[in-house]
């Protein structure tokens, strides 16, 4: 399968990208990888926020686990992704969609890139995936595997593969994955297992694009959440703080099974789950 892969350019999305083009059955024959002018440490910095406030050591925490779990990959895996590196929003324009389309791939994969548009949309319509991470339509829009740990519910901390469309996270879902949740953890910790667990599911759902069936989807709640970026305050991040403090990850554990009732997430039999494809992995 020829991919081309539209991605961001901090550790989790070169982790991502280099995992993605060294899977056996993928080749990514370019990856356009977006610059960071309009991420969320940016807008912390630009709202004057305070160096020790709760933005930024949950910031800092975050990046320190980026690298605990994805430094070591990204230095010694060779890149055979092809990557070719313009500023946030540049994807966009016309060119791009132009040189895309002569390279004639099989299928275009993003994540974490901006939100695509025409004419990129309108040219690889059906050929185009998204991951989310965030388990539509539950959560959507920025940080949604933050939203639901500061709400107290982690069961809504996951995955969400899918074609892509015009809207925020709105496109027909092809699979879900829930992050996997340990005794002891942190967020970031929940965070970074999970798109290490993310990219092994991505590329199996790229090999096997042809094929998959089509999923009856799920039913859209009376309340969905969307979040924006300037939704991300010193209160969210202290409430974030006060959960895991006060047994957050404990409780989920105890509750497991009740709590997965609550938010159903479509499971497309032809994806291996996660732990069959770690086991081909060992």
């Amino acid at each position: 399968m020829n991919i081309v892969f539209l991605t961001g350019s901090e550790l989790r999305h070169s982790f991502v990208r280099k995992a993605i083009a060294l899977s056996r059955g993928v080749s990514v024959i370019r990856s356009y990888c977006e610059g960071t002018e309009k991420s969320i440490w940016r807008l912390v910095e630009s709202a004057g926020a305070c160096a020790d406030g709760a933005r930024a050591r949950h910031l800092a925490a975050r990046d320190q686990s980026e690298k605990d779990f994805f430094a070591a990959f990204v230095t010694l895996a060779p890149d055979c992704s092809e990557p070719i590196f313009l500023p946030k929003g540049e994807i966009n324009e016309p060119e791009h969609a132009d040189d895309i389309g002569e390279l004639r791939p099989d299928l275009l994969a993003c994540y974490g890139s901006s939100l695509i548009r025409a004419p990129l949309l309108t040219r690889f319509e059906g050929r185009f995936l998204n991951v989310h991470l965030g388990l539509s339509p539950y959560y959507r829009g920025a940080g949604t595997n933050f939203w639901p740990l500061v709400r107290g519910e982690p069961e809504f901390v996951g995955a969400t593969f899918m074609h892509i469309d015009a809207g925020i996270d709105t496109g027909k879902i092809i699979h879900q994955i829930r992050a996997r949740i340990f005794p002891g953890d942190t967020p970031h910790q929940i965070g970074n297992r999970l798109i290490t667990d993310m990219a092994l599911v991505y590329a199996d759902i790229i090999r096997k694009f042809a094929a998959l069936p089509e999923m009856p989807q799920l039913e859209v709640p009376s309340q969905v959440r969307v979040y924006r970026q300037k939704d991300f305050t010193e209160e969210s991040a202290r409430e974030l703080m006060r959960q895991f403090a006060e047994g957050l990850v404990e409780r989920y554990l105890g509750e497991i099974e009740q709590r997965e009732l609550r938010g159903p997430i479509v499971e497309n039999p032809a994806v291996k789950s996660v732990a069959q494809l770690s086991g081909e992995r060992t």
